[in-house]
């Protein structure tokens, strides 16, 4: 059995296993790439270990550390009032505001991770706050990243354009971003349909035809919240229901329709320096290229120093099981790149005598591996793999490019890639498995879904 054949084997043992018996995963695989590295390729350990993710450790430690600390010192609790008075209190608006948002940040040149690492945090606490289905808000943050990613100033808009003008293929820049932004936008839908929209809407609905034209009150404090009209708004300590005209309850006033109106708290210095704190992680990553996790470390550290009660039980609550699980599939992926695994499969496609077989084939080998590893280096990897097959003219070379991307891309939800990680690592504790399970789930499906319908939409059309 070749090596190749060898790593594939392993990694589906470590899912089987996993999914059997109560293992970790994460564990699972590290022992997977020592056993596999030592006895059957010759490496050392210091081989082994070369391939764990370090940046992606830092990233997801950094950021769920400083939102951790945002968590515990209420400002969390106030972007989520302040964002929710932004769009009018509708709560089926904010996944949407959550998905353009993130699209706006990769389009005009984030990084996808970080992009997601930034919004995440915050989506997620409106999810807690306003029981919206963790998995929809966080697939629409990953699909927004998404959807704004493909752009001509983008990173993957960027490195896609530069593969196939290196390689003196044709494109099409501005059909590859609008392709992508559409097939995203519908996806999106989809799951806004399938995880819990339609209640959403619904709740909007019922509030409107009791006078509060489908808003809901903000909460004054953490830990409290107004319900309108018998419903409670909201996971909270203790709960007030508003009545009748001019009647004061609470933490608001309820006027005639029995909307509530929430008393503007101001932020307190904590609240002040923690924002200043995030408004910095921001510009530094987006404007300035900074790294995400170093920044975001360097944020909580120094808000640690000047706070420490508010960030003494933060490091408690990273994301670490997460953390275990995701760089131990990664430092495994790393392995089977090692030793040839991707190229060996990659080959194997283009020696496929039937064109059209041949691309779905590549669309499918993008999608899977980058739902374990990294899209930047699958999208620099598998074009220039393809370029020979591209070149023979039976394909048209600007569908199979728009293709080969969405599949690559559209997989980031999956939680053993960055984007899906940060979403699970910022899921409410008690749900964290089942986000885990649920995206787990959805990323696998989409190594499927994707594939075919962006071959069955760009390549077997002839584009290009």
């Amino acid at each position: 059995m070749s090596i190749e054949l060898i790593t594939v084997v392993a990694l589906g043992l470590v899912f089987l296993i996993a999914t059997v018996l109560p293992v970790h995963m994460g564990a699972l695989a590290f022992v997977a790439a020592f056993v596999v590295g030592t006895a059957f390729v010759g490496e050392d350990t210091d081989d082994i270990v070369g391939g764990f993710p370090g940046d992606l450790f830092v990233i997801l430690v950094g950021v769920t550390f400083l939102f951790a600390i945002a968590k515990g010192n209420g400002t969390v609790d106030r972007l989520v009032q302040l964002a929710v008075r932004a769009v009018g209190g509708r709560i089926a608006l904010i996944p949407w505001v959550m998905f353009g948002v993130t699209a706006v940040l990769t389009a005009a040149g984030a990084v996808v991770p970080a992009a997601v690492a930034i919004i995440a945090p915050i989506g997620m606490g409106f999810a807690l706050r306003y029981r919206i289905n963790p998995m929809l808000m966080g697939l629409l943050i990953i699909n927004g990243a998404s959807a704004g990613g493909f752009s001509p100033i983008s990173i993957f808009g960027s490195i896609v354009n530069g593969v196939v003008s290196r390689n003196g293929l044709p494109s099409n820049p501005g059909l590859l971003f609008v392709s992508s932004f559409v097939f995203n936008l519908a996806l999106s839908i989809v799951v806004f349909l399938l995880f819990g929209g339609r209640e959403l809407l619904r709740r909007s609905a019922e509030n409107a035809a009791l006078g509060g034209s489908g808003r809901i009150a903000v909460a004054a404090e953490p830990g409290t919240s107004v319900a309108l009209g018998g419903g409670a708004v909201g996971h909270s300590r203790t709960s007030t229901t508003t009545g009748g005209s001019g009647g004061r309850s609470g933490t608001g006033t309820a006027g005639s329709g029995g909307t509530a109106e929430p008393e503007h708290l101001p932020l307190e210095r904590d609240h002040v320096l923690t924002v200043l704190g995030l408004v910095f992680l921001a510009v530094g990553a987006l404007a300035f290229g900074l790294d995400v996790g170093f920044t975001a470390l360097t944020v909580a550290v120094v808000l640690s120093l000047i706070s420490p009660a508010s960030a003494k039980a933060a490091v408690g609550q990273v994301a670490w099981p997460t953390v275990l699980l995701i760089c131990g599939i990664v430092t495994f992926v790393a392995l089977m790149e090692r030793v040839g695994t991707i190229d060996w499969l990659g080959n194997l496609v283009t020696r496929i005598g039937a064109p059209l077989f041949a691309a779905i084939l590549i669309c499918l080998i993008g999608a899977i591996v980058s739902a374990f590893a990294s899209t930047t280096g699958i999208l620099g990897a598998l074009i220039p793999l393809a370029v020979p097959f591209l070149l023979a003219g039976e394909i048209g070379p600007i569908g199979l490019i728009i293709a080969l991307s969405i599949s690559s891309s559209v997989v980031d939800s999956s939680p053993f890639s960055t984007s899906g990680a940060l979403v699970v690592a910022n899921a409410p504790a008690e749900q964290t498995d089942r986000v885990f399970r649920g995206l787990m789930i959805w990323g696998f499906s989409m190594c499927a879904v994707a594939p075919l319908l962006s071959w069955l939409i760009f390549v077997v059309p002839g584009w290009g």
